[in-house]
């Protein structure tokens, strides 16, 4: 499957492997690799979901008691959901190497001649929801290995700009689990179906509003923010109505529920930086990155407050970034206020 050539429109309905199955018929010279890799994602997905919705009865909710390399807290379903995409991906032998969240450096996989590709990946992002049934996620997204199959990944196989991933999704655990896919142009939703165990398209060709109404965004910081953060956010609070102001505010705290609904209805996301994470807070490999590619897919935009997410070029693997994403004329403006401080 080719990250160039699009699968045909598909069809509110039918299955994510079906969706997978006919891209890689519909690409010339496709082997069949990608497609593999793509459907051990989708399983260890599914797996996740099981863990997370039956977390309360198996004794996998609270701390581990570690810290991971980021000083966060894990909390056990971390631990679980990391070590079941690490096992998923090392079956097949198309992974060479997984960069987690919750590993300290680049985890080789397989050494495999077909191993061409590498999957960044944030477990279970929402951590501290985890325990207060609030939604929660996993990010991924897959880059191809520069070297030849049969060579070990290196580091410059991922610290890459985001523009040079295959694909990207995210997985949402709430009410209902739902996958969010692109190969770049497109952006399509599948909700699982637990009595199946199948994903089914059930959101086609996702499009993010040119604008919104609603602004997410941590107000708690706010001492932390520059002039022009603070600045923006006493625009967006005020009464016009030839701008639709005031915009609703709506935090979840974890950043694929708050993404998934700015997707859908529009607005925007913003978490910058701020004098306590003067680099900001979320991972650029494989959360704004993933997240980023999304959202340009879908027509909206994502920026750092004055460039674009996806051509940041990343030098450490767990290099943080500011992110604001969303609706691409609320981005605009709030990288207006940047500018002008």
């Amino acid at each position: 499957m080719s990250a160039s050539i699009q699968p045909p429109p598909p069809k509110l309905g039918i299955t994510l492997e079906t969706y997978i199955m006919e891209g890689m018929i519909g690409s010339p010279g496709a082997t069949g690799h990608f497609t593999s890799l793509l459907n051990q994602v989708c399983l260890a997905a599914r797996m996740i979901t099981a863990h997370v919705r039956a977390a309360g009865l198996a004794d996998v909710l609270g701390y581990t008691g570690q810290t991971n390399v980021q000083g966060e807290a894990v909390q056990k379903l971390d631990e679980l959901a990391n070590n079941t995409l690490r096992s998923v991906l090392s079956r097949r032998g198309h992974c060479a190497a997984i960069v987690s969240e919750e590993d300290d450096e680049m985890t080789p996989i397989s050494d495999d001649p077909r191993a061409k590709y590498v999957v960044v990946v944030d477990p279970l992002d929402g951590s501290s929801n985890i325990d207060c049934n609030v939604a929660i996620g996993t990010i991924f997204g897959i880059l191809k290995k520069r070297g030849e199959g049969g060579l070990p990944a290196t580091k410059d196989d991922v610290l890459r700009p985001g523009r040079d991933l295959l694909c990207a999704g995210y997985l949402l655990y709430s009410a209902q689990t739902m996958l969010v896919l692109t190969f770049g142009r497109g952006v399509h939703g599948f909700t699982y179906d637990p009595g199946v165990g199948e994903f089914f398209l059930s959101h086609e060709n996702i499009r993010c509003p040119e604008k919104g109404s609603v602004y997410s965004i941590n107000g708690g910081n706010s001492t932390r923010w520059s002039a022009g953060v603070r600045k923006w956010a006493a625009w967006i609070k005020e009464e016009d109505k030839a701008t639709s102001r005031p915009y609703s505010s709506r935090y979840v705290g974890s950043l694929v529920a708050d993404a998934h609904r700015t997707l859908l209805k529009g607005g925007i996301f913003a978490y910058p930086a701020d004098t306590k994470s003067p680099k900001g807070k979320l991972r650029l490999l494989y959360e704004a990155n993933p997240m980023a590619y999304i959202f340009e897919a879908a027509g909206g935009a994502a920026t750092d407050g004055t460039s674009r997410i996806l051509d940041l070029q990343p030098t450490e693997t767990h290099e943080r970034t500011p992110l604001v994403l969303g609706s691409r004329e609320d981005v605009e403006t709030f990288a207006r206020f940047l500018r002008e401080g």
